[in-house]
């Protein structure tokens, strides 16, 4: 199960990382915006972007699970950068909004993978299980602006946000949520008398 959560929370990274790296070139260079707007529309969105991770801790506490939040928004941001990708082949105007509200959803599932590790983990393994969370994250997150930065110069923009649609639908896929709930179903069943 925990390998399975580092592995959907290592994808969930690249679309973070993609739209970090390439956000204010995009605005700038593909819609024309000032690099000073560019910058000021960024940090705002950045600032969303941190209130979703409380927002997904909140919304997570209140249904009972990490991973059922973390496969929804997963979902979500493999759609919100296929609209960006949709945009960006069109040059549309709209594409502007889009990229801002991927920014914001990105960064979403970050809370809610740290905690289900060591939720998973437990007190003894979860130092070890947040290690190795790391680990892989940093290696896709030091991996993806190089590679991404390859695609974009050989067929642009469109070309690469459609590849990185991939991720977050695999880090869907990918997510244990059925092992959550038969966890949590067992936790929760009643002892048997006579133990």
């Amino acid at each position: 199960m925990l390998c399975r959560i580092h592995a959907a929370s290592a994808l969930l990274v690249v679309p973070q990382f993609a739209v970090a790296t390439f956000a204010l070139v995009f605005l700038v260079d593909q819609h024309g915006l000032a690099a000073t707007t560019a910058g000021r529309l960024l940090a705002a969105a950045q600032a969303c972007g941190a209130a979703s991770r409380l927002g997904a801790g909140a919304w997570s506490d209140r249904v009972g699970s990490r991973l059922r939040p973390m496969r929804l928004l997963a979902v979500a941001i493999a759609l919100i950068v296929a609209a960006l990708a949709a945009g960006a082949a069109v040059r549309a105007p709209w594409a502007v909004g889009v990229l801002l509200v991927a920014v914001v959803l990105a960064v979403s599932t970050n809370g809610l993978s740290f905690t289900a590790v060591a939720e998973h983990a437990g007190s003894s393994w979860a130092g070890r299980a947040l290690g190795v969370q790391n680990t892989g994250q940093n290696a896709l997150a030091a991996v993806t602006p190089p590679v991404l930065a390859v695609v974009i110069g050989a067929a642009g923009y469109p070309a690469a946000f459609g590849i990185v649609v991939l991720f977050p639908l695999a880090a869907a896929a990918v997510l244990p949520v059925h092992a959550e709930r038969e966890s949590d179903l067992a936790a929760a069943a009643p002892i048997p008398a006579g133990r």
